[in-house]
């Protein structure tokens, strides 16, 4: 982990940013000996979060196709 002072982190912001970024995390101190660790927000996504695939079939034709299954009888 790369480490900064105040003043450097101040000066390079940017470059600082994408340190973090490529690295996973960069420290800056303050001259009093504060330390604060910067590093990127991980998103999460939801598992269900998934590409959808091209069926070929319409909207209208979706609704049909549920239509006729809940007009079935399931003896």
């Amino acid at each position: 982990m790369k480490q900064y002072s105040f003043t450097e982190a101040r000066q390079h912001f940017a470059s600082l940013l994408d340190e973090a970024k490529k690295e996973g995390v960069v420290c800056v101190t303050k001259r009093d000996g504060e330390s604060f660790y910067i590093q990127p927000v991980v998103l999460k996504k939801s598992p269900l979060d998934i590409e959808g695939i091209n069926l070929g079939i319409s909207a209208s034709e979706i609704v049909d196709f549920v239509k006729e299954g809940r007009e079935r009888s399931y003896n």
